[in-house]
């Protein structure tokens, strides 16, 4: 597929998408979201893609759905939002939370609605000083989807969740960062720097052994501590059989730096 509203690349390890319609502030609409999907399953299935790194081109990092893009002309029924989560958004969120690899997202400017929950989806959310997160969805009468129902929650609590998304109020980087809603605050200047270099750092690090453990924090939010003691017993045995295990093994009885294969 030809990609006329991202850009992608792969360098060291790391695939980068540029959300690239910085004219609407990286706002989505069909075409994007599916150019966006395509990049992000030859990510999942790219032997050499051991990281991938989200950010928006221009001052915004994603403002959510075009609105302009999904309303009917005169005399069409309204457009059935629905049908746009299902085919646009949950196939975005559903590849970054279970491609088993890490996701980084450096939000430069806004993220509001659907973008902010697609950044939050993210293992690691550096942000610029400048940026804010928006649950601009309760403005217009909708709910915020693209996960942001269940991540919300989980990352800072119901009462703050709640208050995020009915009251659908800016949230600036540092308060966000305060709040356990983001990894890390930047300075504006170094933010790529800064998501490039930790991307580059996670493509060297065992990458089966990272996404067991992506896939064993996705089956936390869902288990009893029982069923999740068996959930962790069968991904130890499986990181175990990794060539990462024992090269990591390996190097640590040889006091050397261990050389990871992701493997």
């Amino acid at each position: 597929m030809a990609y006329r509203f991202i850009r992608y690349e792969v360098d060291a390890g790391v695939a980068m998408l540029t959300l690239n319609r910085p004219d609407v502030l990286n706002s989505f609409h069909r075409p994007m979201a599916e150019e966006t999907i395509d990049a992000l399953q030859q990510a999942a299935a790219d032997p050499t893609v051991r990281a991938v790194l989200l950010t928006g081109a221009g001052r915004a990092f994603c403002a959510g759905q075009d609105l302009q893009a999904v309303l009917p002309k005169e005399g069409e029924p309204p457009a059935d939002l629905g049908e746009i989560v299902r085919t646009q958004y949950n196939p975005l969120v559903r590849l970054i939370r279970h491609t088993e690899k890490p996701f980084v997202a450096a939000v430069n400017g806004v993220a509001a609605g659907a973008g902010a929950n697609l950044a939050l989806a993210c293992d690691f959310v550096l942000a610029a000083e400048t940026a804010a997160f928006i649950q601009s969805f309760a403005r217009i009468g909708l709910i915020p989807d693209s996960g942001g129902t269940f991540f919300l929650p989980r990352l800072v609590g119901l009462a703050r969740a709640t208050a995020m998304m009915m009251l659908a109020d800016k949230v600036p980087a540092s308060e966000a960062q305060a709040m356990g809603l983001i990894y890390k605050v930047c300075a504006p200047e170094a933010l790529l720097a800064e998501a490039t270099e930790l991307a580059r750092h996670l493509a060297t690090m065992p990458t089966r052994g990272l996404g067991l453990i992506k896939r064993g924090l996705n089956q936390a939010f869902a288990n009893d501590l029982d069923t999740h003691l068996d959930v962790e017993e069968r991904l130890q045995r499986e990181a175990g059989q990794t060539h990462d295990y024992h090269e990591g093994v390996a190097a640590f009885l040889e006091k050397r730096k261990p050389v990871f294969r992701g493997e």
